[in-house]
């Protein structure tokens, strides 16, 4: 096989599987192009999907979200036109993105031929920086109003 296991033998990394499966993943979908896209950077935390999908209304698009993949579908339904010249394709396509683990869809909407989807990346609260007060170790350590959990496993009922 070659790309990222030539490069980077797994017998070598133990516990990376995940990252490997990751780069796998990204050098198959290498040469996806359609339909053009932009990924901007709006903020420090926010994040914005722009997807060129002149020819589609919004009832022929899906957007998902499964397993930190965002998939966008497009299926043109076909009105019974005669082209003369088709410069505009309204082929079906599906277009995935892997998202980071905290990052979540925000919402989406489609505006003058251009899909946007809103990106958020959210910390979660056990993962936030906290402030620990200095000095008030003693006033915890006092406090009768929190139950010793040794406390618990000794009394008799």
């Amino acid at each position: 096989m070659t790309g990222v296991q030539s490069l980077f033998p797994r017998s070598s990394f133990v516990g990376f599987d995940h990252l490997f499966n990751e780069l796998d993943y990204v050098t198959k979908h290498a040469q996806d192009n359609y339909p053009p896209h932009n990924v901007l950077k709006t903020g420090d935390t926010d994040y914005l999907i722009e997807l060129a999908v002149a020819g589609f209304s919004r009832d022929e698009l899906s957007i998902e979200v499964k397993d930190r993949t965002l998939t966008v579908c497009g299926e043109h339904v076909s009105k019974g036109r005669e082209y003369i010249h088709r410069g505009i394709s309204t082929k079906k396509f599906k277009r995935t993105f892997r998202l980071s683990e905290h990052v979540k869809v925000n919402g989406a909407d489609l505006i003058d031929g251009v899909l946007s989807i809103v990106l958020k990346y959210e910390v979660p609260e056990e993962m936030r920086p906290r402030k620990i007060a200095i000095g008030h170790y003693e006033e915890i350590k006092n406090d009768t109003t929190h139950t010793d959990t040794k406390q618990l496993l000794n009394e008799s009922n």
